[in-house]
């Protein structure tokens, strides 16, 4: 996939199952390359796809009794499938989340810590992910923190964040709200407007995000959450109310939440024949009624302690719906679209919306099972489940919320400009300037609060520019003057990243899970935005260097081989020794003290020559003396003295009938030395034992072989040079 990508992983573990999302961005510098004013001021772009995402059943709380199970039963098979698509050398520096909604919120503590601490040792021991932390890679969120992440998901995909001239929905307002309803839980969050968020600034999250250029953005954010307000949890608690309602010697409770001649148990499973004893749902298709029955659920009776209040006497600021258009998603989108249709529709029409729940609802059992359609409706229980799922939505949204019942009711004037009204007809095609639309995708992209997590985890990557690292990536309370100087509340939730280089490993901040922040020593904020932006432009520059690198080691590596020095040696000693007889001819000589030209000094540091220093003793070549020696390998007589061996330098046994001279020293030095022949007289024409002689008597202390000290100077040697054993003998 390149190495420009990074990768995330996140696992949204809900009450009815656990799905795989994966996400991948722009590597912050290579993004910043050739970026444009407006990509500059935008969030990184994600991407991901369908076949990117997997969905398994039932829920990670169902093995909050068999916690040793939950790896290999559960997530392994999501583990498998994300590894089919991330990059094999992309996996260690890829973040894996596990996070848990509802479901697991309903479990007892002592469970939910059991689980979380087995799924992270799972993870840990079984794939390579980036997992450096288990609090804040495996966790059961809060639904304020789902509902939030809610609201960074739809506001990016619908670009209330990079667009906001294009998305200003009156009083210079132009993010969305965000409705969220599963099987257990229900959230909402929305930027309550200017009056309404001075007022209730206190119950305001501060969210902090970071474009591209590396400049902060806020955003001060209503959520909350009503757990047990999921449409599984809310038909539990009205069945039960049905229960109440009636007699305890009911065996049979009308229902008017299902469908004309539909008989079920209390747990919705249906039944032809009841057993004797046991209590049964029918169906009765009376839909008005069925509204009637699921509006107590609501809690608008229970005491408001802060007002205003909305569900269950749990407090929200007022809503301006004048300004505040939301999206609801999951059941908002299924019960509207699964089986009463409308996957065309472009806008939220309560009136349409009513009259087609009503005539679904009034037809027979038998009529609406005859049309199964498997295409549109998936699970026979959806279809039974239709016309409670619908009244309970309905009464959430316009008697819970107050959405405004479109259709119906009128909203009020929205004053704005010319331009901003022709903005806002040319927006409405898209159906999302209405007071509530159900969505599953935007252009493609699935809306899904794991979406906001993972946006939120990827700005956290992009350094702040000089001067703005005062403002971290996350979220935390509001409190008062935060934004100006740029206070970090304490119980602020970093992105759980920070900038590096790609290929810099997985674990992205330091264990402390600050992100880096505060600490100072971080080398993930040692690089700025700017200093980004610099390095995007001199890679031109760096590209020259990178080539006179490579050069100078394909140098270095033809010169690997220490015959190929010298053979170069050699001819440059020649040439030196030319030069000498000119210009230092008078120079540089033995009278000297060794002083050689500067061109042979250059050749013995490059090839590895014996350097000289003060008083020294440097051999002076007469000449035509380099044409009687070969360099670095010089036979001895049949008879040989030895051979100056790496294992043993001083050996004076045979070993063959033919050795190396010095092939330790004469290597090292650059020449190698004749030796004396076994019969006591001189290699190569009688000149060599005088000239070794004078050579091996003068080495400095220095020369040694592999780092040993040389003994050319000991005593033993200068009494007896050419004595029963060889000049290298002793130890």
């Amino acid at each position: 996939m390149g190495k420009k990508w990074r990768w995330g992983v996140i696992l949204d573990a809900g009450s009815s199952g656990t799905r795989l999302h994966i996400y991948k961005w722009k590597d912050p510098e290579k993004a910043l390359k050739g970026a444009s004013k407006h990509e500059l001021a935008s969030l990184p772009k994600l991407m991901t796809e369908k076949i990117w995402t997997k969905k398994i059943k039932p829920g990670v709380s169902t093995f909050g009794e068999k916690v040793h199970a939950v790896g290999p039963d559960h997530l392994q098979s999501l583990i498998d499938h994300a590894l089919e698509f991330i990059p094999r050398d992309k996996i260690r520096e890829t973040p894996i989340f596990l996070m848990a909604t509802a479901g697991m919120r309903l479990l007892p503590a002592v469970q939910q810590s059991a689980l979380t601490r087995e799924i992270c040792y799972y993870l840990r021991s079984n794939t390579q992910f980036s997992l450096p932390d288990c609090d804040m890679h495996i966790q059961v969120i809060k639904g304020e923190t789902e509902g939030l992440y809610g609201w960074i998901a739809s506001n990016y995909l619908l670009g209330g964040f990079d667009n906001p001239d294009k998305h200003q929905h009156g009083k210079g307002h132009h993010t969305y709200g965000f409705l969220d309803m599963g099987g257990a839980s229900a959230q909402i969050a929305f930027a309550p407007n200017a009056t309404e968020a001075e007022k209730h600034a206190d119950d305001l999250k501060l969210l902090r995000l970071r474009t591209l250029d590396g400049s902060p953005v806020e955003y001060k954010v209503f959520t909350t959450t009503w757990l047990g307000f999921g449409v599984n949890q809310a038909r539990e608690s009205y069945v039960e109310s049905l229960e109440d309602l009636y007699p305890t010697s009911s065996s049979e409770l009308p229902d008017p939440c299902l469908p004309k001649g539909l008989r079920t148990t209390l747990d919705g499973i249906p039944v032809t024949t009841p057993k004797p004893g046991n209590t049964t749902l029918i169906g009765t298709g009376a839909f008005d009624e069925c509204l009637k029955k699921t509006y107590p659920l609501l809690g608008k009776d229970k005491p408001c302690n802060d007002n205003p209040c909305l569900i269950n006497g749990q407090h929200v600021p007022a809503i301006d719906f004048d300004v505040n258009h939301f999206i609801g998603v999951s059941e908002y989108w299924h019960t509207t679209h699964g089986v009463f249709g409308g996957k065309d529709d472009k806008a939220y029409d309560f009136a349409t919306y009513q009259k087609r729940v009503r005539d679904y609802c009034s037809q027979d059992w038998s009529s609406i099972s005859s049309k199964f359609n498997p295409k549109k409706v998936h699970d026979p229980k959806n279809a039974q489940e239709a016309c409670f799922k619908a009244s309970w939505l309905i009464n959430v949204l316009h008697d819970g919320i107050g959405v405004p019942r479109i259709g119906i009711e009128d909203l009020p004037s929205v004053n704005m400009s010319k331009g901003a009204q022709g903005a806002l007809e040319k927006a409405k095609t898209k159906g999302f300037l209405d007071p509530f639309q159900p969505v599953d995708k935007i252009d493609g992209i699935e809306v899904s609060w794991t979406l906001g997590k993972m946006v939120l985890y990827a700005a956290g990557q992009i350094p702040p520019r000089s001067g703005d690292d005062r403002w971290p990536v996350g979220f935390g309370s509001n409190i008062v003057g935060a934004s100006s100087a740029g206070a970090i509340p304490d119980d602020f939730q970093f992105a759980g990243s920070s900038w590096r280089p790609v290929g810099d490993g997985g674990h992205h901040y330091p264990h402390n899970g600050t992100a880096g922040w505060g600490d100072g020593d971080d080398d993930d904020w040692d690089l700025d935005a700017e200093d980004l932006l610099d390095r995007a432009k001199t890679k031109s520059t760096q590209t020259g260097f990178f080539l006179f690198v490579g050069l100078l080691g394909l140098l270095v590596w033809w010169f690997r081989k220490r015959e190929r020095r010298m053979r170069v040696y050699s001819r440059f000693q020649s040439f030196s020794r030319r030069a000498s007889r000119g210009r230092y001819s008078g120079k540089y000589n033995s009278g000297n003290g060794g002083s050689r030209s500067p061109l042979t000094k250059l050749t013995s540091k490059l090839f590895g020559g014996r350097s000289s220093s003060g008083g020294s003793y440097e051999r002076v070549m007469e000449e035509g003396e380099a044409d009687r020696f070969e360099l670095g390998d010089v036979a001895s007589s049949s008879s040989g003295s030895g051979e100056y061996s790496d294992e043993d330098p001083s050996s004076d046994h045979s070993r063959g009938s033919s050795s190396k001279i010095g092939s330790q020293f004469g290597r090292s030095s650059g020449l190698a030395t004749p030796t004396a022949t076994s019969g006591g007289g001189l290699g190569v024409g009688g000149m060599g034992l005088r000239l070794w002689r004078r050579e091996r008597l003068s080495l400095p202390l220095s020369a040694g072989v592999t780092g040993r000290r040389s003994r050319a100077g000991s005593p033993t040697r200068m009494k007896s040079p050419l004595g029963g054993i060889s000049p290298l003998d002793e130890r």
